[in-house]
Protein backbone atom coordinates (compact mmCIF):
# COMPACT_ATOMS: atom_id res chain seq x y z
CA UNK A 1 0.00 0.00 0.00
CA UNK A 2 1.46 3.29 -1.12
CA UNK A 3 2.11 5.89 2.29
CA UNK A 4 -0.86 8.46 0.83
CA UNK A 5 -3.79 5.10 0.86
CA UNK A 6 -2.23 3.86 4.19
CA UNK A 7 -2.40 7.65 5.73
CA UNK A 8 -6.31 8.15 4.47
CA UNK A 9 -7.04 4.56 5.15
CA UNK A 10 -5.25 5.19 9.12
CA UNK A 11 -7.20 8.71 9.27
CA UNK A 12 -10.53 7.28 8.57
CA UNK A 13 -10.00 4.76 10.81
CA UNK A 14 -9.66 6.58 13.78
CA UNK A 15 -11.99 9.40 12.57
CA UNK A 16 -14.52 6.93 12.48
CA UNK A 17 -13.74 4.82 15.67
CA UNK A 18 -13.98 7.99 17.55
CA UNK A 19 -17.61 8.71 16.17
CA UNK A 20 -16.68 11.50 14.41
CA UNK A 21 -18.32 12.59 11.14
CA UNK A 22 -16.26 14.63 8.15
CA UNK A 23 -17.72 17.44 9.37
CA UNK A 24 -16.21 17.76 12.41
CA UNK A 25 -13.26 19.03 11.47
CA UNK A 26 -14.80 22.02 9.88
CA UNK A 27 -12.00 23.85 12.00
CA UNK A 28 -9.09 22.26 10.59
CA UNK A 29 -9.81 21.81 7.05
CA UNK A 30 -12.83 21.66 4.34
CA UNK A 31 -14.90 18.52 3.74
CA UNK A 32 -13.47 17.97 0.46
CA UNK A 33 -9.66 17.84 0.91
CA UNK A 34 -10.49 15.77 4.29
CA UNK A 35 -11.89 13.66 1.42
CA UNK A 36 -9.28 13.62 -0.61
CA UNK A 37 -6.77 13.09 2.60
CA UNK A 38 -8.59 10.11 3.08
CA UNK A 39 -9.44 8.82 -0.25
CA UNK A 40 -5.17 8.81 -0.16
CA UNK A 41 -5.56 11.62 -3.02
CA UNK A 42 -3.64 13.92 -0.65
CA UNK A 43 -0.59 13.68 1.59
CA UNK A 44 -0.69 15.84 4.54
CA UNK A 45 1.10 18.72 5.93
CA UNK A 46 3.17 17.93 9.38
CA UNK A 47 1.13 21.08 10.55
CA UNK A 48 -2.38 19.32 9.05
CA UNK A 49 -1.38 15.77 10.87
CA UNK A 50 -1.16 17.67 14.15
CA UNK A 51 -4.38 19.92 13.54
CA UNK A 52 -6.08 16.42 12.27
CA UNK A 53 -4.91 14.71 15.70
CA UNK A 54 -5.84 17.16 17.40
CA UNK A 55 -9.83 16.83 16.66
CA UNK A 56 -9.48 13.54 17.36
CA UNK A 57 -7.83 13.56 20.56
CA UNK A 58 -5.04 11.74 19.76
CA UNK A 59 -1.12 11.72 19.72
CA UNK A 60 -0.18 12.51 15.76
CA UNK A 61 2.27 9.57 16.28
CA UNK A 62 -0.85 7.84 16.36
CA UNK A 63 -1.95 8.47 12.84
CA UNK A 64 1.20 8.15 11.70
CA UNK A 65 1.80 4.75 12.89
CA UNK A 66 -1.34 3.00 12.22
CA UNK A 67 -0.53 4.24 8.71
CA UNK A 68 2.87 2.63 8.78
CA UNK A 69 1.13 -0.59 10.32
CA UNK A 70 -1.14 -0.23 7.21
CA UNK A 71 1.67 -0.18 4.66
CA UNK A 72 3.89 -3.42 6.46
CA UNK A 73 1.82 -6.45 7.20
CA UNK A 74 4.55 -8.33 8.76
CA UNK A 75 5.04 -5.35 11.00
CA UNK A 76 2.94 -5.22 14.96
CA UNK A 77 2.19 -2.35 17.61
CA UNK A 78 5.06 -3.21 19.47
CA UNK A 79 7.45 -3.85 16.62
CA UNK A 80 6.67 -0.45 15.59
CA UNK A 81 6.75 1.26 19.08
CA UNK A 82 10.39 -0.74 19.88
CA UNK A 83 11.82 0.56 16.93
CA UNK A 84 10.80 4.41 17.88
CA UNK A 85 12.13 3.45 20.96
CA UNK A 86 15.40 2.04 20.29
CA UNK A 87 16.07 4.88 17.30
CA UNK A 88 15.20 7.84 20.14
CA UNK A 89 17.21 6.26 22.70
CA UNK A 90 20.40 6.45 20.50
CA UNK A 91 20.22 9.86 19.60
CA UNK A 92 22.19 12.20 21.21
CA UNK A 93 20.34 15.19 23.14
CA UNK A 94 22.48 18.23 21.22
Amino acid sequence: MELKQAFGKAMRQLRKSRGLNQEAFGGQTSQTYLSQLEAGGKGPSLEMVHGLASVMNVHPLTILTQCYLFMDDTATLDSVIERVREELCGTSSD
